[in-house]
């Protein structure tokens, strides 16, 4: 029950509730205007591998974010011209887009880079910030308010429960609806943009430090017994973390620090005694680039794992790292 409530699960769930928040909220507005979309499946798929390929290409997020939006539009205004104009079922219509965006993305990675897996993967450096987690959460209130105070929601939402009414008091339901569907696909682009974009750090920066959360894997250090030995092919370990916000830059080189706690269960990598399946983990490591040889970074870590009482007793062993090493249970 500890676990249920811990740091990483809250973590967690705001990161993966994230894209479905804002699909949700898109095929909100569709409803309302009363075009049923089920096709947010395949607005978001779209989205995700516009904004992945044209972020590869261009380097910058924010153009891959845009092209995602655009790319929502996009497949969305065919649904709105099935829909709205040939009165296509809105059912059929949206399945047919959801099954033609299972494929479209691999039929055009195998054209763009060779591969019908995926494309390739983004840097840390090109991923989204912490904006479109914040954009999630701050929608809600404002799409209540649009849908209930605005005088463009009480409109679609008449469109949406009486169209001949609205249509007789000199509404434009045809407009109006398009909007709705066209609200949903910009929402559900930006959601597939955070699938393929998304950080999974939340982290703020003050000045030239930088503190957060995260479940990323972690590579340090040369060895195995004495390195952290988190790989891109090992679990991510939720953890709290403090590190420089960009590289400490002095005349022999660039220095980059960071400083982490956070928890590991039942790792393989120790023991199987079962005292120790829950562990905290406190860890250091300083980088450091060569001014004169830009392409070598040498570096020292250390990591201690202890076991540990539950959450609050592990994230409280910030200083763990800097004890000595003999203590029972600790490596």
């Amino acid at each position: 029950m500890e676990d249920l409530f811990s740091l990483a699960m809250l973590y967690s769930t705001i990161r993966l509730s994230t894209p479905l928040l804002l699909a949700a909220l898109g095929g909100m507005f569709s409803e309302r205007s009363g075009v049923i979309n089920i096709a947010l499946e395949g607005l978001m798929l779209a989205g995700a591998f516009t904004a992945a390929t044209v972020t590869h290409f261009s380097g910058s997020p924010w153009i891959g974010l845009l092209a995602a939006i655009a790319a929502g539009l996009a497949v969305a205004s065919i649904h709105a011209i099935a829909t709205i104009h040939f009165h296509a079922d809105h059912v059929v219509t949206g399945t047919a887009i959801n099954i033609l965006f299972l494929g479209v993305p691999a039929l055009l990675s195998g054209a763009f880079f060779d591969s019908t897996g995926a494309t390739p993967q983004i840097p840390q450096q090109n991923l989204l910030p912490l904006a479109p987690v914040i954009l999630a959460f701050l929608f809600v209130p404002l799409a209540w308010w649009v849908l209930s105070r605005s005088r463009f929601g009480l409109r679609l939402r008449a469109v949406g429960e009486n169209p001949e009414a609205a249509d007789t008091a000199g509404i434009s339901v045809r407009r109006l609806r398009w909007a709705g569907v066209l609200i949903s696909g910009a929402l559900a682009g930006i959601a597939g943009a955070y699938l393929s974009l998304g950080q999974s750090s939340l982290w703020g920066e003050w000045g030239s430090l930088a503190a957060g959360v995260s479940t990323e894997n972690l590579w340090w250090g040369p060895g195995v017994n004495d390195a952290l030995i988190m790989t891109n092919n090992a679990a991510g370990v939720p953890h709290a973390f403090l590190r420089t916000a960009s590289p400490v830059r002095t005349p022999v080189g660039d220095f980059e620090g960071r400083w982490i706690v956070g928890t590991l269960s039942e790792s393989p990598y120790y023991d199987y005694v079962e005292e120790n399946d829950y562990r905290s983990l406190s860890a250091a490591v300083v980088t450091w680039r060569l001014r004169w040889e830009p392409d070598l970074t040498v570096g020292v870590a250390r990591a201690v794992f202890a076991a540990a009482d539950g959450q609050a007793d592990a994230l409280g062993r910030w200083l763990d790292v800097l004890q000595p090493g003999d203590r029972p249970n600790a490596r």
